[in-house]
């Protein structure tokens, strides 16, 4: 009987020219690969902004992933490699939530040396400053870069609604129950965003 050769790590983290450390391919990452899951602490929405609330309000450094209404998980504390996988605005890799965990997936085959990246998808707050964009700046280097990892801005088109949230949990639950009724596990329904903590600071914010 043949045995199989012991395959080694899919990535590395190392330096990035994005920012600070990255995570590397060590080898073909196949398209629909699940890369690995985020973890850290998984705190109440209100227990993350406490945590970070005396942090500088020009730092756009977070390890904090929305999973729901309800949960985040701070990657800064108990975290794993998944936290230094940086933003890109064209990216190789994207979140998806599923069962409340939060998976980092290829999107395109990822060739050895490539450095790995998902868009953080950061969601805009009425209390931003004016110059919130230039606090979260992307430095991709894609053509495709937006110049920022905020989520990008919505322009409002006359005579349509924005779709109500209930609808999607329908649609979501619907989806479940008939998973369930297949035997099979539901596919996973909604992609996952990197969050910034919410501060107060003098000058309106």
């Amino acid at each position: 009987m043949k045995k199989r050769p012991i395959r080694g790590p899919l990535f590395e983290v190392r330096h990035s020219p994005i920012h600070g450390y990255g995570v590397f391919a060590l080898r073909r990452i196949r398209k629909g690969t699940t890369v690995t899951e985020y973890l850290g602490d998984r705190v109440s929405h209100a227990e993350a902004d406490a945590r970070y609330e005396n942090k500088s309000a020009d730092d756009n450094h977070t390890f904090l992933f929305t999973v729901d209404s309800k949960i985040v998980i701070d990657g800064g504390v108990g975290g794993n490699d998944a936290r230094f996988i940086n933003h890109a605005c064209d990216p190789n890799c994207e979140s998806a939530t599923a069962g409340k965990r939060v998976f980092i997936e290829a999107i395109r085959t990822i060739q050895p040396g490539e450095e790995l990246a998902y868009d953080y998808q950061i969601q805009r707050d009425a209390g931003d400053p004016p110059d919130v964009d230039a606090i979260f700046a992307c430095r991709c280097g894609s053509p495709k870069c937006r110049g920022s990892m905020l989520e990008p801005k919505r322009k409002a088109k006359a005579g349509r609604k924005a779709p109500r949230k209930s609808v999607r949990k329908g649609a979501e639950a619907a989806g479940k129950r008939k998973a369930a009724a297949r035997g099979k596990r539901p596919a996973r329904v909604a992609r996952g965003a990197a969050r910034k903590p919410k501060r107060t600071r003098s000058g309106g914010r």
